[in-house]
C-alpha cells in the first residue's frame, strides 16, 4: 500500500534535504543530444528534481536506437527524439518547464538559441556525438562563464566502471577525447570537464556491406545509458554544492 504521505520528492529529500530538492527545483539545465548519453541523463535530471530542461536535438528516432536510448521504442521510430523526450520529462514531473529545441547546433546559431533563454541555465550537458559542434559549445561556454560537463566516446566499450570524470587535458585512451584535448589546445579552450573512459574500444563485427555507423561504432545497452546517469549525477551534486565545486549560477527563481 502506498504511503500518503510520500511525495516525488521524498526519497531525493532523505539523501539531499529539502534546500537542495528546492534549489534543484529552480535550477535549468539545457541537454545538448538525446542519444544514449542524453536522453538518460535528462530522464536520471528530471527523476532527480531539477525544475526546468532544455532540450536539444535534431534527430528522429531510429530502429538501431532501441537498445540504448531512453527515448527509443518501436513506438516512437520516426517520430522526433525532442519530442518524446519531452513527453516523458512531463510525465515524470507535470509541473517542469520544459523546451524542447529541434535543431542542430552550428556556431552561427548557437548564441541565439542558447544565449536566449530564459531563465539563463545554470548548467549545460554536451551528449552531442560530432566534434566540431562539441567544439562550439565548449568555446561558448567558456566565453560565457557556463558551466559544462561533456561526455566523450562510449562507442565499442564493454567496462562502465571505468569511466571517470577528469579535465580534457588529463584524459588518455579515448579516441574522441584525444581528438577534442588536441583542438581545445588549438582553440585556447581550457578546463573542459569530461566523463571519459581510458578503455581500448573494441573491434566491430561488422555485417557485409555494412559501412558508416552500422559498420563502426557498436554499443552495449548499458554504456552510454550509465554514462548519462553519471552526468546527471555530476550536475545534481554540482548544482545542489554537495561534491564541493561551486558552479557560476546559483538556480534561477522562478
Amino acid at each position: 500500500m502506498a504511503n500518503v504521505d510520500e511525495t516525488p520528492t521524498s526519497r531525493l529529500e532523505l539523501v539531499m534535504g529539502k534546500d537542495a530538492v528546492r534549489r534543484l527545483a529552480n535550477s535549468c539545465v539545457v541537454v545538448l543530444g538525446l542519444g544514449g548519453v542524453g536522453s538518460n541523463c535528462a530522464e536520471a535530471l528530471a527523476r532527480g528534481g531539477v525544475g526546468s530542461l532544455v532540450l536539444v536535438d535534431r534527430d528522429v528516432v531510429e530502429p538501431s536506437n532501441i537498445n540504448r536510448q531512453a527515448v527509443a521504442y518501436t513506438s516512437t521510430v520516426g517520430q522526433r527524439k525532442t519530442d518524446v523526450m519531452a513527453r516523458i520529462v512531463a510525465d515524470i514531473n507535470p509541473s517542469a518547464s520544459i523546451t524542447p529545441i529541434h535543431v542542430f547546433l552550428t556556431r552561427d546559431n548557437i548564441g541565439q538559441i542558447l544565449g536566449g533563454l530564459d531563465p539563463r541555465p545554470d548548467f549545460v550537458v554536451d551528449a552531442i556525438d560530432n566534434v566540431t559542434a562539441k567544439l562550439v559549445v565548449a568555446r561558448w561556454c567558456q566565453d560565457e562563464g557556463m558551466p559544462l560537463v561533456s561526455s566523450m566516446g562510449g562507442a565499442n566499450k564493454l567496462h562502465p566502471e571505468l569511466l571517470r570524470f577528469a579535465d580534457i587535458s588529463q584524459t588518455h585512451g579515448c579516441p574522441l577525447a584525444r581528438i577534442i584535448r588536441k583542438e581545445c589546445r588549438k582553440r585556447g579552450i581550457r578546463g573542459l570537464r569530461v566523463l571519459y573512459s581510458p578503455e581500448e574500444p573494441v573491434r566491430p563485427q561488422a555485417p557485409d556491406g555494412a559501412s558508416g555507423k552500422a559498420a563502426t561504432l557498436g554499443t552495449m545497452s548499458y554504456f552510454p545509458p550509465i554514462m548519462g546517469q553519471m552526468i546527471a549525477g555530476d550536475v545534481i551534486l554540482s548544482l545542489t554544492g554537495l561534491d564541493g565545486r561551486i558552479t557560476t549560477s546559483g538556480g534561477n527563481a522562478r
